[in-house]
């Protein structure tokens, strides 16, 4: 039963899962799609309106309406990507010595090491960053770079958390959402809140990252693959001794059990709610394929995005042109997913503690493991931030670069970094940001924020995305086990200097 709340926008969720929830809820929420697509090809479901979030009015104007949010899995080197420190060029091979006691998280305290990569200035802005990211160096101008961000725990599956959801434990919502629960649908025909994961594997915790958690299992992240032969699981049937007329008399039983269960519980919403879910569900099996068609996109958009010879054979090694073409596919996915209606995207790079390598998490070589994967993503972001503008998308269209924390100043072996979560670096573009500046400096060594009585946290960031699509962050709360939840959890503030 939902009882009434003090604010009209905050909800009471029922708390039963019903076995229907938890049917939908497998298959990375795509249980039953193939039922849904011969329920609309018999008529048994009527097309629905647009669904909307529990907010009927925004808290204030926003200034977007999308979010684009790019997590690096593994933790990216903010010290060889885009916070400069010369310092550790004219230091390196010294004894690192960080003035307190430093808790390492394996055996990186060895000496003061230099990046592999040179450092350029780019745009107008003149910010540097390394040759590993030149590409992005023609968008700096549209971003805005936080260098003080800090974490609470240098464990990958905590800080992934803490990233994804506002909270470094398990059972709270993604961010995404949260947003798709607040805002809802800008669409008929695919889902609001799409996740674009690395075709290699999930990044530590996998799809609880995007998770509904307390909020209605609709909210949570819907998965897709650009890169396997089957995108999205479950969509059609893919037994070849599935019938027309199997499906139709199975489907007929079900429609059957569905109507009486709900016509003996009308005051539950819930299997409305899942109906309606198999309605869309139902037209993504035409919507979905040709949003994932790039067949119909001009040679010089495939180029600007790396997919000039997509499909080529790759060596075993990690290298530059796999890493451009796979990232590249789901930035440029990303776009058509926005422009279509979806209003929340996450694109993942790495997967979980793999070896060889194929995430960002460069314990033995920064430069073996970073270059490819650094090149790649910078490629694919600079091709969607140049896109999303030209189509006059970018003002509306907020996205947000991450990693779960940082990599140290020092060494660990001869090429490596161990992890930092005292500092690392977030960027922001589109949708409202003030662009080509870098806000809240890290330290000489890049170790710890240089002012370390006011660094930027995670919450600050989530505070200032809600803040321009129109919401207060302090007002979007859910009660779950007697508490008032909300992504900020009780924290956070809104960063005006990175507002245009």
């Amino acid at each position: 039963m939902i009882r009434p709340s003090a604010f009209p926008h905050q909800r009471r969720l029922p708390v039963p899962v019903s076995r229907r929830d938890f049917l939908w809820q497998s298959g990375g929420g795509l249980g039953g799609i193939a039922l849904a697509g011969l329920l609309a090809q018999e008529g048994a479901l009527a097309a629905p309106a647009t669904s909307t979030g529990v907010l009927q009015v925004l808290h204030h104007p926003p200034r977007a309406t999308r979010v684009v949010q790019m997590f690096m899995g593994g933790a990216a080197s903010h010290l060889d990507l885009w916070d400069y420190k010369p310092d550790l060029e004219k230091y390196h091979g010294q004894e690192s010595d960080f003035g307190e006691h430093v808790e390492a998280f394996q055996n990186g305290l060895g000496p003061w090491m230099k990046s592999p990569f040179s450092f350029a200035p780019h745009g107008a802005c003149g910010k540097m960053i390394s040759d590993a990211v030149k590409p992005l160096g023609k968008c700096v101008d549209e971003i805005a770079f936080v260098h003080n961000m800090v974490g609470k725990t240098g464990v990958h599956s905590q800080g992934t958390f803490l990233q994804a959801t506002g909270f470094q434990d398990p059972g709270f919502p993604g961010m995404g959402a949260w947003i798709n629960y607040a805002l809802g649908s800008m669409n008929d025909n695919l889902p609001t809140f799409v996740v674009l994961p690395d075709h290699r594997g999930f990044a530590s915790n996998g799809p609880k990252n995007w998770g509904a958690a307390f909020l209605p299992a609709s909210n949570q992240g819907t998965m897709i693959f650009p890169q396997r032969e089957n995108p999205i699981e479950d969509l059609l049937p893919q037994n070849p001794f599935v019938t027309p007329a199997s499906h139709r008399a199975g489907l007929e039983l079900l429609g059957h059990l569905n109507r009486s269960h709900q016509a003996r519980r009308p005051e539950d919403s819930r299997l409305e709610a899942r109906i309606r879910s198999y309605e869309l569900a139902a037209k993504m099996q035409l919507s979905a394929p040709e949003t994932l068609d790039l067949s119909d996109e001009p040679a010089h958009v495939l180029k600007m995005y790396g997919l000039e010879q997509a499909g080529r054979k790759y060596p075993e090694t990690i290298n530059i042109p796999e890493e451009v073409e796979y990232f590249g596919r789901k930035c440029l996915i990303a776009r058509r997913l926005l422009e279509r209606g979806v209003r929340f995207v996450q694109i993942w790079s790495g997967n979980d503690n793999s070896f060889p390598r194929r995430n960002w998490d460069s314990h033995e070589d920064i430069e073996r493991d970073h270059k490819p994967l650094a090149f790649g993503m910078a490629t694919g972001a600079a091709a969607l931030i140049q896109d999303l503008k030209q189509r006059g998308l970018l003002n509306e269209t907020m996205i947000l670069w991450t990693t779960e924390f940082g990599r140290m100043p020092s060494t660990q072996g001869s090429k490596g970094r161990d992890h930092n979560p005292y500092v690392f670096t977030n960027w922001l573009a589109g949708g409202g940001i003030r662009g080509g500046i870098s806000y809240g400096p890290s330290d000489q060594w890049g170790y710890k924020p240089l002012d370390r009585s006011n660094p930027t946290q995670v919450y600050d960031i989530h505070a200032t995305m809600l803040h321009l699509l129109g919401i207060d962050h302090t007002r979007l709360t859910v009660r779950h086990n007697g508490i008032d939840r909300r992504l900020t959890d009780v924290h956070g503030h809104v960063i005006k200097d990175l507002l245009a």
